[in-house]
């Protein structure tokens, strides 16, 4: 399979360029630690909210192309004029259900004696997490047990109600309890945990549970 990046809607080989190198690091972690005096080990607060916190992700990726300077300058514009700048969606070829989320940046550069150029895109504000290509929807109508499963990255499902409808869901040992009529909510406490998570349903309309999975 050739390598390829697909940035929004436009794959990079289909405009003209290789991809030629990518580093796509793994965000680290936010640490903070504290030194006590006396104290052989350090105070961490890495999972002071109950997860551990994540850096911006940062990554590049390097194009090329072959052919005159007016050629690369034509690309270059078409790149410079749809992504400098922008918040972007990068995909990479090898995993074409996830996509990075971030600001990219771009640096050319044009060799003459060799007619190469090349084309960095950059980005130093990425979300840590990548995000699932396809919205996950889980619908179930009237009675039952809703079965979400989902990656990773903690997230919180959009629900949508056509009757009154009563929910029920467990986190541990806490158990929550929403009555809702029809409509669209939204509730903190049915963050979805990785892999399978459950929600009681008891009403006559259709419930349908929204979300977007994401992994680092």
């Amino acid at each position: 399979m050739r390598a390829d990046v697909k940035i929004n809607d436009l794959w990079m080989f289909a405009m003209g360029w290789i991809r030629e190198e990518i580093d796509f690091p793994m965000p680290q972690s936010q640490t903070n630690t504290v030194v006590v005096p006396g104290r052989n080990a350090p105070i961490r607060f890495t999972e002071a909210l109950g997860r551990v916190s994540y850096q911006p992700r940062s990554f590049s990726i390097t194009l090329s192309m072959l052919g005159s300077r007016e050629k690369f300058n034509q690309m270059k514009d078409i790149l410079a004029n749809l992504y400098a700048g922008q918040l972007c969606q990068v995909i990479l070829s090898e995993e074409l259900d996830l996509y990075a989320l971030g600001t990219l940046e771009l640096e050319p550069a044009y060799d003459p004696l060799t007619g190469k150029g090349q084309m960095v895109l950059s980005c130093s504000d990425g979300d840590s997490y990548r995000y699932h290509t396809e919205e996950t929807v889980v619908t179930i109508t009237g009675g039952g047990t809703a079965i979400l499963n989902n990656d990773y990255m903690p997230v919180v499902p959009t629900v949508v109600t056509t009757a009154e409808t009563a929910l029920s869901w467990s986190i541990g040992e806490d158990v929550f309890r929403k009555s809702v009529s029809a409509g669209t909510w939204t509730f903190p406490e049915l963050e979805l945990q990785e892999g399978q998570n459950s929600v009681s349903i008891t009403g006559e309309g259709t419930t349908t549970f929204r979300y977007r999975e994401g992994r680092l």
